[in-house]
Formats: structure tokens, sequence, C-alpha cells
């Protein structure tokens, strides 16, 4: 599948979105090791952690097939797609 840099960019803000809902998740309900989450509160946690997962799963998916494609080193690919997604405006 090919990718563009942006498409990376949108994919990597995604994933960070989904990271910061899951720590604000975490601050509101608790550490789930050190917290009983009543059953609303666990599924909305897993909710929120899976879709941050597949997200960050997919980034990295899209990063490494872009990193191919283009003939680059990922970790460079990787770097400059975390630095656009958080100095460029959404």
């Amino acid at each position: 599948m090919a990718h563009d840099f942006e498409e990376l960019v949108q994919k990597q803000r995604a994933a960070e979105a989904a990271r910061a809902t899951v720590e604000d998740l975490r601050q509101t309900y608790g550490p789930p090791a050190e917290q009983r989450m009543t059953g609303a509160q666990s599924g909305t946690y897993e909710t929120a952690l899976r879709a941050w997962r597949d997200l960050a799963r997919d980034v990295q998916t899209a990063v490494s097939e872009y990193a191919r494609e283009t003939g680059r080193a990922r970790a460079e690919v990787e770097a400059e797609v975390e630095r656009a997604a958080a100095t460029e405006s959404p």
C-alpha cells in the first residue's frame, strides 16, 4: 500500500490523540492496577487503550512501508513524521 508523508503525519497525530485520551482516563479513573474501576469505566478505558494500540500499530506499519518504498531509513522517517506531527497545525 502506497503512503504519502502527510498521511503518515495524520496517522501519527491520531495515535498521539488516542494516547492522550488514555492518559486523561488514567488521570480521571486512577491507574488501572491500583484502582477498582466500575464496569463502565473499565470498558471505556479498555476501548481507549485498544484504539491507541491499534492506531500506534497502524502508524508503525505505514512508516515501515513508506521507508521501504522510498529507500530511506525507517528511524529517519519515523523521526521526521514525529517532528512534523508535533509542529504542523492539523
